[in-house]
């Protein structure tokens, strides 16, 4: 018995395609339409959990997409958490995509959440531009975007202030005498990133610290360029006397690097990361780190979903939450 995705591909169309025939929904020409039920009938496809959800228009579903860049990263594990147990409180269920920053797979998972009729949708964007969810949107899906918001187009935005986060802990290192700030950023061009690049320079710039480009390394997010880039920064002829990390992997990669090397923390050199982990105070030292309220941000954007939902024409909201500077022995 063939699947939804065996469909898609025999009749040559997309899976949101087969799902608006099964639906009888949308705008799908005869031609198309007659393909998709010939090979509904040659794979004997039994659409059992679309049939059991098909609705006529102001009926729930009670089910959100929820679509992440990276599930590997603590701090999403945490934005997850939160929207699942408000999602849950609220009598709904979450359908999760990983996506890996990779947009032709993001696109396959947003086919499937819109075959599964979802009732709305919670993302962390690819990037300002991302073109499949700004098309979500003007389609009229009610959608929230975490982490990273889009531009040119009105949407729900729950993130924190990243600009504010990294130019209070890169200050802070500043204050504390440290003269040669380094900060490996992560992914470079998607928003986050940015907004804590111009916390760092902007940080510098406010206690007379020229900049110098040598100590601004970009990786992908990942642990690895963490370990890489670290290395090449603490190589160097003149080395950082501090490191600002830009997200928990790349802080871990960091830390491997100096233990690697022999180094000491802080007294060769210190190191402060953006994103708080649970276990920061069990690292000898404990680890300085700038926290954001991850699972607050994913229960936000429920909440926001919700409201969406129920009134499509409200203004949007844009919600910036607060960080929060964790002073600890690294730094």
């Amino acid at each position: 018995m063939g699947s939804m995705n065996e469909v898609a591909r025999l009749a040559g169309v997309s899976i949101a395609t087969v799902s608006r025939v099964l639906n009888n929904n949308g705008n799908v020409n005869e031609a198309t339409r007659v393909k998709i039920l010939k090979a509904i009938k040659e794979l004997k496809y039994q659409p059992s959990r679309v049939a059991k959800r098909l609705r006529s228009k102001g009926v729930s579903s009670n089910l959100f997409g929820v679509l992440v860049p990276d599930i590997e990263n603590p701090f999403y594990v945490d934005v997850l958490r939160g929207i699942e147990e408000l999602a849950y409180k609220n009598n709904s269920a979450i359908i999760m995509c990983n996506y890996g920053q990779d947009e032709r797979k993001e696109k396959f998972y947003l086919e499937i959440l819109q075959s599964e009729s979802i009732d709305g949708l919670i993302a962390a964007p690819a990037h300002e531009d991302d073109v499949l969810l700004k098309k979500m949107v003007t389609d009229g899906l009610p959608v929230v975007c975490v982490d990273r918001g889009l531009s040119g187009i009105d949407v729900d935005v729950v993130l924190v202030d990243n600009a504010a986060g990294a130019f209070n802990a890169v200050d802070y290192l500043a204050k504390s005498g440290y003269r040669r700030i380094a900060y490996i950023s992560g992914m470079p061009g998607i928003p986050s990133s940015l907004l804590r690049e111009k916390g760092y320079r902007d940080a510098l710039a406010a206690n007379q610290i020229p900049f110098d480009n040598r100590l601004v390394k970009f990786g992908n997010s990942k642990h690895h360029s963490g370990v890489v880039l670290c290395r090449e920064l603490l190589e160097m002829e003149n080395p950082p006397d501090a490191i600002f990390t830009g997200n928990n992997l790349i802080t871990l990669g960091a830390l491997e690097t100096i233990n690697a090397m022999k180094l000491r923390i802080p007294e060769d050199v210190a190191i402060l990361g953006f994103d708080d982990m649970y276990w920061a105070n069990s690292l000898n030292p404990s680890l300085s780190a700038v926290r954001q309220p991850a699972y607050e941000i994913g229960k936000r954007a429920v909440e926001l979903l919700i409201q969406r939902i129920q009134d499509p024409e409200r203004s949007c909201i844009q919600m910036a939450l607060n960080t929060e500077l964790m002073k600890r022995g690294s730094a």
